[in-house]
């Protein structure tokens, strides 16, 4: 006879086995809900993944355009395709970054050209030679940027920079402006 059909009619075991059947289907139902919503997790990431390539892909495009609206007459049809690539951009999320006069963060801007400046406490970005770009709380750029502020500390003359007493190797190195930049 079937394990699952109740041989008898025993209330205490057929009590026992609607027990064992509610638990295997809790079960089965807990396993399918996880496996919805790692699906779903999965698309999602996946799109965002293919969103920031697109994005990452136009940059150049951007940048191309930016030049031209720099450089030449605006047209109507400069316009509209100059606005309409960045309406667009930005309905996917993109976010462009990277003002004069914001403060300098290594983080997300890449200095080219440290201007000195004695009387300066901290490092400004002067100038903006390519904006940077963000998808959500994601850097897909950093801006290129002119920094003006403090001299850079000095180095030792004898080339012994290196870490000393336990200072962990690997620690980031200097930017063309003086300052800890992004290894990865």
């Amino acid at each position: 006879m079937d394990k699952g059909r109740a041989g008898t009619r025993d209330p205490a075991q057929l009590q026992r086995l609607l027990e064992e059947r509610t638990a295997d289907l809790q079960r089965v139902k807990a396993e399918y809900d996880n496996y919805r919503k790692r699906v779903r997790r999965d698309r999602i990431a996946v799109r965002e993944i293919a969103v920031a390539n697109v994005l990452r892909a136009l940059l150049p495009v951007l940048d191309s355009v930016d030049r031209v609206c720099a450089h030449e007459p605006m047209t109507t049809g400069l316009k509209d395709i100059a606005d309409t690539l960045r309406t667009q951009a930005g309905s996917l999320g993109l976010e462009a970054f990277g003002k004069e006069g914001d403060p300098f963060d290594p983080s997300c801007h890449d200095a080219l050209t440290h201007h000195v400046c004695p009387d300066a406490e901290q490092l400004i970005c002067t100038k903006i030679l390519r904006p940077g770009y963000r998808l959500g709380p994601g850097l897909l750029r950093p801006a290129h940027v002119e920094v003006t502020g403090p001299a850079p500390p000095a180095r030792n003359p004898l080339g012994h920079d290196r870490p000393r007493h336990g200072a962990a190797h690997g620690s980031a190195g200097l930017t063309r402006a003086g300052h800890g930049e992004r290894r990865g």
